[in-house]
């Protein structure tokens, strides 16, 4: 994860993008990103989305990370301990059934 985090943030900073990446405008391009995501797979099933989409598929969800990661670092939050945390609740929340 710190190399992708790297390679993103080094991007933007060589690009002087940063003062322009407030959190509002982060969170929108989150969604909009989410939503060209989504798109992939209106009025198809799963298999067929995938079968003629999934390249687009890849490229969404990339863009997705890379939206996520930048906020992230503007809101001072540690995505992977963020995400473990998360699965220690989950995982209280819906216990394995066993039986």
């Amino acid at each position: 994860m710190n190399k992708i985090r790297q390679t993103i943030l080094n991007f933007r900073d060589e690009r002087n993008w940063k003062p322009y990446h407030n959190e509002k405008d982060l969170a929108i391009s989150i969604s909009l990103e989410a939503n060209e995501l989504l798109e992939n797979f209106q009025w198809k099933s799963s298999e067929e989305a995938v079968r003629d989409s999934q390249q687009n598929i890849k490229e969404e969800m990339a863009d997705i990370l890379i939206y996520l990661v930048q906020l992230a670092d503007k809101l001072d939050i540690d995505p992977e301990e963020e995400v473990l945390e998360k699965m220690k609740k989950n995982a209280l929340k819906y216990p394995v059934q066993k039986g």
